[in-house]
């Protein structure tokens, strides 16, 4: 079996949960004998054919320019850091567009164009639905109608039996992929824009996401919570949604032994410092938690929309030192900052899945998870509040500080249940889904 696979994220391309989701599934698909070739949204026209297991981790690249990719073929390069900038992967998702190709995508993505040699009027407004909702100039957008642009010409010469599209950035290109090559199209859902936006959000990704769904054969959810969110506020039929939740697996060269950076405890947040994941509640724990052990450390970690605000109240807070701020960690920074530390909160206001605490607490960090999320499905060694109840999660902070025998007693069960939890059986389960989405289609075609 032969995958297209469409996703925004892919180490070292990561922004947040979903590149090393991508990572550790496409990894374990490999292992069943699963071709895959992958799209990313990369600064040179290039996909990615990954054949073995290992192949996750090289990232063979191919340039549909035969010329290009004998040039790319001829190059010695040192690293492959060195090579993968060659490419345009750079340590964060993004991608290159020039003026006037967003006038031809603006021309290609006319309703009249899209709304052409459909088969039923409900493929006809999917269609419509998408173009509508991908003209504009803001700088996502752009870089959705690239790698849509892209995705045309993939779905025109690769040779795939499926087509596999991660989140809402990549709908489009799934959506394109399966009209031209009429194969079947597997949608994942990561999150919603109402887990992002904790709230309505915004409309435009609202109409994306349901057009996707909508046009998929199957669509993969992460937890039990998001199903229901898609099937209550989208509408989705259940019988083409699936159930596969995350996991986790940690490389064989990281190391998990504690390194120290502060005597006194420290508490940690890692992720995107958005409204969804609860960044303002970390802090109001903090303030609660300060005023008890002003010997403990507060660590975000991480970028976002809200990161300016909630330095601005850290600040006006005078936590001064005791609150920090990291940026944008990479991988090796990330598992360093988890050795550092002894309790993970994940506040979130609406999570889908979230992997980071399974990456907490397969170090040993006793964790702290928002009873609104998908992970707490998964796991029982762990502390499960709700999200806005600050006064019960510095509560909890300050048992585990005042008990460390506890909190370490937690820390080491959380590890050892991580443990069990393998992409194996999540790859497993999403190439059952492969199988019968292709066995419907296969039907149909007969």
């Amino acid at each position: 079996m032969k995958v297209l696979m469409f996703t925004w994220e892919f180490p070292p391309l990561i922004a947040g949960g979903l590149g090393m989701a991508c990572y550790g599934m496409v990894q374990s698909l490999l292992a069943l004998g699963i071709k895959v070739d992958l799209v990313l949204p990369t600064k040179e026209m290039v996909y990615f054919p990954l054949r073995e297991v290992g192949d996750v981790d090289t990232l063979p690249a191919v340039f549909v320019d035969p010329v290009l990719h004998k040039e790319y073929e001829s190059h010695s390069f040192e690293s492959m850091r060195e090579r993968l900038e060659y490419i345009g992967i750079s340590g964060r998702p993004e991608s290159y567009i020039q003026m006037d190709e967003i006038v031809e995508f603006a021309q290609a993505v006319r309703e009249d164009r899209w709304q052409t040699s459909f088969t039923t009027m409900a493929e006809r407004e999917v269609f419509a639905e998408v173009a509508k909702n991908l003209i504009g100039d803001e700088d996502v957008i752009r870089k959705i109608q690239e790698y849509t642009q892209r995705a045309e010409r993939f779905a025109r010469i690769l040779d795939y039996n499926l087509i596999h599209a991660h989140d809402w950035l990549c709908y489009p290109a799934g959506i394109l992929a399966k009209k031209i090559s009429q194969k079947p199209l597997v949608v994942h859902i990561h999150a919603t824009e109402f887990d992002r936006a904790g709230g309505p959000g915004n409309e435009r990704v609202h109409k994306i996401e349901h057009a996707g769904m909508m046009y998929a054969d199957r669509v993969i959810a992460v937890s039990q919570y998001t199903a229901q969110m898609i099937m209550s506020r989208y509408l989705i039929d259940t019988a083409k949604i699936r159930i596969v939740h995350n996991a986790f697996s940690l490389s064989d060269e990281s190391v998990t032994s504690k390194k120290r950076i502060f005597r006194g405890p420290t508490i940690l947040f890692l992720g995107r410092i958005t409204l969804q994941k609860g960044p303002d509640y970390f802090l109001e724990t903090a303030v609660r938690v300060l005023k008890k052990h002003p010997e403990a450390r507060f660590i975000v970690a991480g970028t976002g929309d809200m990161a300016r605000k909630l330095l601005r109240n850290s600040a006006s807070r005078k936590l001064q030192n005791k609150f920090l701020f990291t940026g944008f960690l990479n991988r090796v920074q990330v598992e360093e900052i988890l050795r550092a530390s002894d309790i993970y909160m994940m506040p979130s206001v609406s999570e889908p899945f979230g992997i980071s605490p399974l990456e907490a607490m397969a170090f040993g960090l006793t964790s702290i998870i928002s009873k609104q999320s998908g992970v707490s499905e998964v796991v029982n060694n762990a502390f499960k509040i709700d999200y806005w109840d600050v006064d019960l999660m510095a509560e909890t902070v300050n048992h585990l500080i005042e008990n460390p025998d506890e909190c370490l007693k937690m820390g080491l069960a959380g590890m050892h249940e991580v443990n069990q939890i393998h992409w194996k059986e999540a790859a497993e389960k999403i190439r059952l889904v492969y199988s019968s989405a292709l066995s419907e289609y296969i039907k149909s075609e007969s």
